[in-house]
């Protein structure tokens, strides 16, 4: 189902001592949100628990990108990204993200936790650069191919630098 959420160009921007942060399950559905991640997001605790994260998720996120996220930290990676993310209001606001496996004594995943922050202009901006041609790559591809198409170019950017995602979110 479609977020019915139209989004705004009202940006919300978080404050330097400000920390999201949320628990998810193995499904990505949120056991935990702090005060910070209700503020933003605008929806309240009840609404927020047992609620697909994804519930935040704004349009101009491409697809690879959550992919990447999911692919890595399913592995039991932890892994950086900036992710721009829509309020209930529709609003956004763009965080830097670090998303870490819940590990059991069996270092087995049970689920994920993501502290997110204030991130830099400089991030922002070649993030939102980057992700606009990633989304135009997946609107031509279409549906189907959409996410192949997108990554393609995340991955020839990295490859023309030299260096993973986590290494150019982190420089950026």
């Amino acid at each position: 189902m479609k977020n019915p959420i139209t989004p705004t160009a009202a940006e919300k921007v978080m404050r330097e001592d400000d920390f999201i942060v949320s628990k998810t399950d193995l499904k990505g559905r949120i056991t935990y949100g702090n005060r910070i991640f209700i503020e933003f997001s605008g929806y309240s605790e009840q609404e927020l628990l047992g609620a697909q994260h994804n519930i935040i998720r704004h349009p101009d996120m491409p697809r690879a990108v959550f992919k990447l996220l999911w692919d890595t930290i399913q592995a039991g990676r932890e892994c950086n990204a900036y992710v721009k993310n829509m309020a209930k209001d529709g609003s956004y606001y763009w965080v830097f993200t670090n998303i870490t496996p819940n590990l059991d004594g069996n270092r087995a995943i049970t689920g994920y936790f993501s502290v997110r922050r204030k991130p830099k202009a400089s991030g922002v901006k070649t993030a939102t650069e980057l992700y606009r041609a990633m989304l135009e790559a997946e609107k031509k591809a279409g549906a189907r191919d959409a996410i192949a198409a997108s990554a393609k170019i995340l991955t020839d950017l990295l490859a023309e630098k030299g260096m993973s995602y986590d290494e150019l979110v982190l420089a950026i």
